[in-house]
């Protein structure tokens, strides 16, 4: 009998989970007082009457979302991707015709959207992420200012975007009349409530959209019919909802009502149940329009006046470099102005770094409150600077999560300055050697590790080019919040095409981390990359710098640690040369794999050395490091004929700046 009552009990619960799925995949809300929404920004719902408002009229340079609050599985081997929406919308301008920016149905794989702006991105991308396909973003968008930038094609339209803000296709607004047979204009601004349908045919891999007012049934023809295919956009797990944003001038944004299904067509809205557009937005629409003409173009003078005095005084102020090739760069150039104010104005209490190019400040931009590292770098030549500018944004192209995203560049007078992401902890330097930091443990050392020969990897190999980095060292290897391990400052790195070699043959780097052959022949190879890599992987597990002063000693003899180790082995301890205050607590065969590999890539010929597909297959344990022979001419960062030559360079510490300026890249690195 208990028997019994368990299956009856098992069978249940199933049938309740079965439920459960199936309203997530499928729900109405005429209204939405009792909604299941995840609302962010200026987004709100009225608790009278279930209007859900986007934003408000008062609202300047602000987004709202509502986003279902349960993913929906979309992209599995199980299911079609088909499904079909719609939903009752209403734009109120704050001016008659002057509103913005319009709203967005977005399919996304995350409702953190912490980076978007506002304007015409509709609070979903920025200036740095829009069209990526990184980005799984479907959006149909209901755009009412028209943005030369994202080539609209007028300012009451509807797209299909896909990743970015350029639209797949798009439409002026207008419905098909059953009755009439022909198309009729919509004004989305018009204040008035409109239908909208969205339906994806995975068969035919197709989306239509179809738009009407609220007073007449789903017409027969769509706006717009739009070839693609979700299976390359859309991920298992997506979000559904609304995005919306405003401009210099704000526009109240509703949703009335909305109807979703993942599994067939969704159900039809109940247009007399839905809540009522406040009296008081409509009417606006009853002002005289010869009045609003007129303050409109009082405001429009004034407006232009002030904004003429302001530039006058400032533009000296924010001037800056601009050449004509530099426009088709577009949003990778970022403005000297919100530089300026994003750093405090290059305050010295906002500096978090000093190299041998310049100093590094913190800052947050104050259009998105995005968090940025802003490079200062001096230069007084132009020769170059084009192909320089040009190689520097193809890196920013870059993605890996090992990697510091490059965000764009801006020119002033004599500086160019780079735009990275921000990392909060700092530099993995600044944890071996100062005690502003605590000390990492072996954990987190090994992670940083393998987290860097990831990254090296993927320029290596595994972007469309190659990608030399010439300067892999402690200090910029840069950790993010959870401490993970980024390879960052590309102000040395150089491309080439696979297949191809480097034609760049000027000796830069950091002493310590220059292999012998770059002495030799000033080329940098990815092998040379691997020997950078060896020298800083001994560096972390000894927790000493590749080149040391002999304590006690005036003399300008150093310690190579490279040599150290391969002595400390040569006695048969290697384990002699860890970090002493790790105080042993590691994993035994880890430390002895990286001291190991360290000096396997620290080999005097670059044909000894691994690749870093090799070193990342022995970090990972996928293949065994064989034994090495210890042979003392085959380890180190000079070879025999080459250390007397060391104490003749002009520089006093492997941690020191690097070997160049910029203005010597642009000059002789070309």
């Amino acid at each position: 009998m208990a028997i019994v009552h368990f299956l009856i009990l098992l069978l249940y619960v199933s049938c309740i989970s079965l439920a459960l799925a199936q309203d997530e995949n499928e729900f109405i809300y005429n209204g939405f007082l009792e909604a299941d929404l995840r609302l962010d920004g200026m987004a709100g719902i009225d608790h009278n009457n279930g209007l859900l408002q986007l934003t408000n009229n008062l609202s300047r340079q602000q987004v709202g979302r509502a986003f279902y609050q349960f993913p929906i599985q979309f992209n599995t081997s199980s299911s079609s991707l088909s499904f079909s929406t719609n939903f009752v919308f209403a734009m109120v301008p704050h001016l008659p015709n002057l509103g913005g920016h319009g709203i967005a149905f977005t399919i996304s794989p995350s409702t953190n959207f912490t980076r978007a702006l506002a304007n015409g991105y509709l609070g979903l991308f920025n200036d740095s992420n829009d069209g990526l396909p990184t980005n799984h973003i479907l959006a149909i968008e209901l755009d009412t200012v028209p943005d030369p930038e994202f080539l609209d094609i007028t300012e009451n339209h509807v797209g299909v975007d896909v990743n970015g803000m350029i639209s797949n296709q798009s439409t002026p607004a207008t419905y098909f009349s059953n009755e009439e047979g022909k198309n009729i204009s919509l004004d989305l601004m018009s204040g008035n409530p409109m239908h909208l349908w969205i339906d994806y045919d995975d068969a035919e891999k197709l989306v239509n959209v179809t738009l009407a007012p609220t007073t007449i049934p789903k017409p027969d023809r769509a706006l717009l019919s739009t070839p693609i295919d979700l299976s390359e956009i859309l991920l298992e797990s997506m979000y559904v909802g609304f995005s919306s944003a405003t401009g210099t001038i704000g526009s109240d944004h509703y949703i009335l009502g909305w109807s979703f299904n993942k599994s067939g067509p969704a159900q039809s809205l109940n247009i007399s149940s839905l809540p009522s557009i406040p009296e008081q937005r409509k009417r606006k629409e009853k002002s005289s329009p010869v009045i609003m003409i007129s303050l409109i173009a009082v405001a429009v003078v004034l407006i232009t006046v002030a904004g003429a005095a302001v530039y006058i005084l400032r533009r000296k102020k924010y001037e800056e470099l601009r050449e004509d090739w530099e426009e088709e760069y577009g949003p990778h150039r970022f403005s000297y102005k919100n530089l300026h104010k994003a750093t405090k104005g290059f305050k010295d209490t906002e500096v978090i770094g000093v190299g041998g190019f310049g100093k590094v400040y913190r800052g947050i931009l104050p259009s998105s409150n995005l968090q940025i590292a802003v490079k200062r770098i001096s230069h007084d030549s132009k020769q170059g600077m084009k192909e320089f500018v040009a190689e520097i944004l193809s890196m920013g192209r870059l993605r890996h999560r090992n990697l510091v995203q490059l965000l764009g560049y801006c020119r002033r007078r004599g500086e160019l300055i780079l735009v990275y992401d921000y990392m909060p902890n700092g530099s993995l330097d600044k944890f071996l050697y100062s005690n502003e930091k605590p000390n990492l443990n072996w954990v987190q050392l090994y992670r940083i590790i393998r987290g860097v020969a990831s990254g090296l990897l993927y320029l290596h190999e595994e972007w469309e080019q190659v990608v030399l980095h010439r300067d892999v060292k402690s200090s910029n290897i840069l950790l993010d919040a959870e401490l993970n391990g980024r390879l960052g400052d590309f102000g040395l790195a150089r491309l080439h095409d696979h297949g191809t070699n480097s034609q760049t043959t000027r000796v830069v780097g950091t002493v310590g981390y220059l292999a012998p052959e770059i002495y030799r022949t000033g080329r940098a190879t990815t092998s040379s990359d691997v020997f950078a890599f060896g020298a800083f992987m001994l560096e972390v597990a000894c927790g000493r710098k590749p080149i040391e002063p002999i304590e006690g000693l005036g003399s300008p003899e150093r310690v190579i640690l490279v040599d150290w180790v391969a002595e400390c082995w040569s006695k048969g301890d290697i384990l002699d040369a860890s970090d002493p205050r790790l105080e042993g607590n590691y994993m035994v065969e880890e430390m002895e794999l990286v001291l190991k590999l360290g000096l396997f890539c620290s080999h005097s010929i670059p044909a000894a050395r691994p690749s870093m597909k090799q070193v990342v297959q022995f970090l990972d344990g996928d293949a065994d490091l064989r034994e090495l022979p210890y042979d003392s001419a085959s380890f180190g960062t000079f070879t025999s004929n080459e250390s007397s030559d060391f104490t003749s360079l002009p520089f006093s510490q492997a941690s020191g700046p690097s070997m160049s300026t910029t203005d010597s890249i642009l000059r002789d690195g070309r």
